[in-house]
């Protein structure tokens, strides 16, 4: 019989090989300013909403169609993604990104109406304002079934505290400390990942 569990992951660094506003940043010349940011953000250094919206800020002057093409093309982790297009009735993406950004990614990747995301107004192609800061911890009340979490940042903490497997992944950045002290596995390979994923279908 199989388990019945839903598998929730994060996006940046762990679906994708990168982090996905450094490179939007290439477009306005913000990469240091941005990757400094974010990387104290992931370390739990900064508030993740307060840091959020200062990093849309810097990227809110480049057309929402520029940013949906640079996102759709990233590099992806692929095990994972072939396990969530496997797997598609019982796994979501969870981000805070922007889903006038990450739309075009959704639909490459399979998991159209399977992911939640922050929410943004646009006029004249370009970011008017934040409507919604997603938090993952909302998400996870939304499911009654138990859950499987994978993420790798300090804002996936209390997805991966309150899942009923919590996997943090380092095979694309380290995994931040803060999520050393809840998870049940640290895992640093994505084949490994994706094999460990499949024993829990």
């Amino acid at each position: 019989m199989e388990n019945d569990y839903i598998f929730l992951f994060d996006l940046d660094s762990t679906i994708t090989k990168e982090e996905i506003l450094p490179k939007i940043a290439s477009k306005n010349n913000k990469v240091e300013q941005m990757k400094k940011l974010t990387e104290q953000t992931m370390m739990g250094n900064i508030l993740f909403e307060e840091s959020f919206r200062a990093r849309v800020d810097m990227l809110k002057d480049i057309s929402v169609n520029e940013v949906a093409k640079i996102v759709s093309e990233i590099s992806l982790s692929e095990k994972l993604v072939t396990f969530l297009n496997e797997n598609k009735e019982r796994c979501y993406i969870v981000t805070s990104n922007l889903d006038v950004w990450i739309e075009k990614l959704m639909t490459k990747i399979g998991m159209d109406g399977h992911y939640f995301s922050s929410k943004a107004q646009v006029e004249n192609d370009k970011i008017l304002k934040i409507e919604k800061i997603i938090t993952k911890e909302s998400v996870i009340k939304m499911f009654d079934k138990k859950i499987v979490a994978v993420g790798d940042g300090s804002n996936d903490r209390v997805l991966l505290d309150c899942a009923d497997i919590g996997i943090g992944y380092g095979g694309v950045r380290n995994i931040a400390p803060c999520l050393m002290e809840v998870i049940n596995y640290a895992i640093y390979d994505e084949s490994k990942l994706y094999n460990f994923l499949n024993r829990l279908v």
